[in-house]
């Protein structure tokens, strides 16, 4: 019995003196990721890969994965794991892909969505599940409204993507200052980012001085675009201002396709100056379209230049291929980057090994991003998650170069506070 409490005493000297370690505990008041020891880090990309507007997630995706390839696939010595979804172009598809995404507790935030009306729908789920949803595409001026002003935004939201309340004013100042337009007619598609856009295009052409003469919608999948083309017809008639037309339509292809097209067969419209925006800002649209309806056609759309970009298009060029699809890659390589850098910055791990990620420490940290010198300018993200200046801006036109010769994407003609220019975009 002795020898037994003696051999007792021991070893609870041996626990006494002996390390111990404890897990890292969750304090943050909506939640943490927890990974244990050896588990990846994962974020999520919730892209339109599919259908006509695939250009566009294959275009942001391959911003991510060079975001996360120049850091040798790993953050805190964990890999960097990345788990897509395809949310489409819709609401239905955001909705769907948010869904699965907030059953995933170990996601740390999500790169997405592309299309406003996907962000719309996905945005509730996610500010409800804790998560980050970090746009580096959806440009609707609804998504950081608050509701009060008409708006949608929740928590978690954010977007390196600008605000269409620059992109609408640029385009209305081109058209008035450098086009001499008088007169606007506008196309929608009843999306949040095609009738926040052309609205608010019209609101200032008309603040500018000039008239707007129509604005309509055509549905998605609409092949037959000559009814609304001859109602626009019918207001050129009737309107008693004289000057230059421009027809806006910031929508998609095909839709685009075939508005730019049959505009040609529509009398009244043979003289009107066509001009969209970044959703048709593809490389497959001067063929799509043809080349007597799109040739010398104006583009509203981002503008990214530098050197650091021109190194970052050498690295998609070595490690995709070509040149990307669309306008935004840029914007999802920096919105990957500040969100894992928000990440590398909360985390917290314990004595086992065990990292924790506060959910709301991560929204803080992002909502904090000032002066972020990114590649698509310098970042500051507003409360309501604007992180972008608008600054990245411009407008395009295609020459025949994109028609003959393959080239892409088209010249930037015009920047805002400069006017026109001459630039050469590779």
């Amino acid at each position: 019995m002795k020898k037994f409490f003696s051999l007792l005493l021991l070893l609870l000297a041996t626990m006494i003196v002996a390390p111990m370690t404890f897990a890292q505990e969750c304090d943050d008041e909506i939640g943490c990721v927890v990974l244990e020891d050896g588990d990846p880090i994962s974020i999520a990309t919730m892209l339109t890969i599919s259908g006509n507007t695939a250009f566009l997630g294959e275009d942001s995706a391959g911003g991510v994965e060079i975001a996360v390839e120049q850091r040798d696939g790993e953050l805190l010595g964990r890999e960097i794991e990345i788990v897509e979804e395809d949310s489409g172009c819709s609401a239905e598809g955001g909705q769907a892909a948010a869904q699965r995404v907030a059953s995933d507790e170990f996601i740390v935030g999500v790169i997405g969505t592309n299309c406003s009306s996907a962000a719309t729908a996905a945005l509730p789920i996610l500010s409800e599940a804790g998560m980050i949803l970090f746009s580096s595409s959806a440009t609707s001026p609804s998504l950081t409204s608050v509701p009060d002003d008409g708006g949608v935004y929740e928590p978690g939201f954010y977007r390196t993507a600008h605000n269409d309340l620059f992109q609408g004013a640029i385009a209305a100042e081109f058209a008035i200052d450098e086009l001499g337009a008088s007169r606007l007619a506008t196309i929608h598609d009843g999306s949040p980012y095609a009738d926040g856009l052309q609205a608010v295009m019209a609101d200032t052409f008309t603040e500018m001085g000039g008239e707007v003469i129509f604005q309509g919608a055509v549905n998605v999948g609409d092949t037959d675009m000559n009814p609304i083309l001859t109602d626009i017809a019918a207001a050129v008639a009737a309107s008693e201002t004289d000057g230059p037309l421009v027809l806006y339509f910031p929508i998609f292809e095909p839709e685009g396709n075939f508005i730019a097209a049959q505009s040609l067969d529509v009398p009244g419209l043979e003289d009107a100056i066509l001009f969209g925006a970044d959703g048709i800002l593809v490389e497959s649209f001067p063929e799509n379209t043809g080349q007597d309806a799109a040739l010398g056609m104006y583009f509203s759309g981002p503008v990214v230049q530098g050197e650091a970009y021109e190194e970052f298009l050498a690295l998609w060029d070595e490690e995709i291929g070509g040149v990307p699809p669309a306008g935004f890659h840029a914007h999802a390589y920096d919105a990957a980057n500040i969100l894992l850098d928000a990440v590398a910055e909360v985390a917290v791990e314990g004595d086992d090994g065990t990292l924790v990620i506060g959910r709301q420490a991560l929204r803080d940290a992002i909502t904090a991003t000032e002066g972020y010198e990114g590649l698509t300018g310098t970042l500051t993200c507003s409360e309501t998650g604007d992180c972008a200046t608008g600054e990245a801006l411009g407008v395009f036109q295609l020459t025949e170069a994109e028609f003959t010769e393959d080239a892409w994407p088209p010249p930037v003609v015009w920047l805002p506070g400069v006017g026109m220019v001459e630039m050469e975009m590779e």
